[in-house]
This record gives structure tokens, C-alpha cells and sequence, in this order.
């Protein structure tokens, strides 16, 4: 039995406990059990939680530490795939009303701006992609 069928058989036994108990104690403590028992309910519910943000603050820590980002589901090959046809569905009519209305420049500027938000898209999803890489070559070279 995994550790989360034993915590609900746990919570169950508990529930049916309490059910016994207001069957042989009566209606007048009702209000009571029903108090106790969703006081045991918080205890798992916070608890849960705290294990939760526990788990996640440790895989932020190891992930600073290893000085890259999180993986995110939103990383995914199909929505960098995505991102780039949305990117040239869209450059179409950009580049239409850009040199339609601004002729060369207006195409220019049109182009930029797409070519701008692919870049940003493109630093995100690659930390690093930018910057300039220190290559053990250049040291040999230098020397």
C-alpha cells in the first residue's frame, strides 16, 4: 500500500470513528465531532501543503544552483514549433501593412519587430544564447 492509500484508509478509519461515536454519544455531541474531525482534515490538508512547497523550494534551490532555470511545460519542442508558424502566419500581414503604408522602411520596421520577438522568445527558452561564451580555444590562441 503507497503512503497516500494509507493516509486516505487513515482518514477513513478516522470518519467512521467519528460516525460511531456520535451513534453512541448522540446528536448533542454532533458539532463537536464534526469539529474534530475536519480539524484532522486541516492537519492533513497543511501538511500536505507544507511538504509541497518544501519539495518545490529545494528543486528551486538545486536549480539556482546549477545556475539554469526551471524546467517549464510551457519548453516544450511543440510550443517553440508554435510560437515560430504564429510568428510567419503573422509576418504576412505585417509585412503587407508595413509596406503598404511605409514602403521600404515601414517593411524594415515591420521585420524588426518580428524578428525582435523571436529573439526574446528565443532568450528565454535558452539562457545564454546571447552572450558570449568563454571557449577554452581563445585562451590558446591568446597565449
Amino acid at each position: 500500500m503507497s503512503g497516500m492509500d494509507a493516509r486516505d484508509t487513515d482518514l477513513k478509519k478516522d470518519l467512521n470513528a467519528s460516525l460511531q461515536a456520535r451513534r453512541e454519544l448522540g446528536e448533542e455531541y454532533e458539532s463537536a465531532l464534526v469539529d474534530s474531525f475536519l480539524e484532522k482534515v486541516d492537519q492533513r490538508i497543511d501538511s500536505a501543503v507544507e511538504r509541497r512547497m518544501r519539495r518545490q523550494f529545494a528543486e528551486e534551490q538545486m536549480t539556482v544552483a546549477r545556475g539554469s532555470r526551471s524546467p517549464k511545460a510551457t519548453d516544450s519542442w511543440g510550443e517553440r514549433f508554435g510560437f515560430g508558424i504564429v510568428s510567419l502566419v503573422l509576418a504576412v500581414p505585417l509585412s503587407a501593412i508595413g509596406g503598404g503604408l511605409g514602403h521600404l522602411p515601414g517593411l524594415i520596421v515591420a521585420w524588426l519587430g518580428i524578428v525582435g520577438v523571436n529573439a526574446v522568445q528565443a532568450a528565454r527558452t535558452n539562457p545564454g544564447l546571447f552572450s558570449r561564451r568563454h571557449r577554452a580555444e581563445d585562451d590558446t590562441w591568446r597565449e
